[in-house]
């Protein structure tokens, strides 16, 4: 709501699992500033002060993430700090999704390139029954079925990277959010196979924090926030899907 002088926005709320709540200075927030419905939402940036209370949250992650629960009481927030016009937070929010989406890919992607790498590394050093596991036909196999599904997320990354290059930021909301949807889907996906597979590969010492397996262990502690963060996995195929479907939507055989 809007202060009785018209200065302020008085936000009340809480919010939870937000990464650098613990420690931000400031907040982006979407915010009901009147009516119902998403048209009723806005973005205000709000700063840290009296009525903004944040409390570290434990993750199988890592502390550096700072993830926190967030309570705002009674902020007064200048109506200067509006980000756009009111009612057009959705949309803005919209937009951020897809090169959020794509951030987490191209992380994920350069987290399980490390994974395989380990995992080429110990199989050429680790020896059993007097060979390299490297010699052992069933590592060969784990080993190449992670590295061809990697190299194929890869590569459908950079095809999309260089469309978000090429197209407006209107074009890319439009072309782009079902096949970002859908790459950031089959990236989770791969990266819970190589999780696993990278485990078989290591043996204990994938899950030891320490020592030759501590990436692997890593690695599959904290895989699963890409395909939480920024839109689970279910949202992203049906979002997916759905773009899909609008371009023909009365398709038949």
């Amino acid at each position: 709501r809007v202060s009785g002088c018209g200065k302020f926005y008085i936000v009340n709320g809480v919010k939870k699992w937000i990464t650098n709540g613990a420690f931000a200075d400031y907040f982006t927030l979407a915010v009901r500033t009147g009516g119902k419905g998403f048209q009723a939402l806005s973005l205000i940036v709000v700063e840290r002060g009296e009525g903004v209370e944040t409390t570290k949250i434990k993750t199988s992650y890592s502390p550096a993430a700072g993830t926190a629960y967030i309570i705002f009481e009674n902020v007064k927030v200048p109506v200067e700090n509006l980000l756009g016009r009111e009612g057009d937070g959705f949309k803005l929010i919209m937009h951020n999704f897809n090169h959020e989406r794509w951030m987490i890919v191209a992380g994920t992607n350069g987290a399980m390139r490390n994974v395989i790498k380990e995992c080429y590394l110990w199989a050429a050093q680790r020896k059993v029954f007097g060979k390299p596991l490297l010699e052992q036909a069933v590592i060969r196999n784990k080993l190449a079925r992670m590295t061809s599904q990697l190299e194929a997320v890869q590569c459908w990354t950079e095809a999309i990277t260089y469309q978000m290059g090429i197209l407006s930021h209107e074009e890319q909301a439009k072309q782009l959010a079902g096949p970002i949807a859908l790459l950031k889907f089959l990236c989770t996906r791969v990266a819970n196979f190589v999780a696993d597979e990278s485990a078989q590969v290591f043996g204990g010492r994938a899950i030891t924090r320490t020592g030759m397996g501590r990436v692997i262990e890593g690695f599959n502690r904290a895989h699963k926030f890409s395909a939480i963060l920024g839109g689970s996995e279910e949202v992203m195929a049906d979002l997916g899907t759905r773009q899909v479907m609008k371009q023909f939507p009365d398709a038949k055989l």
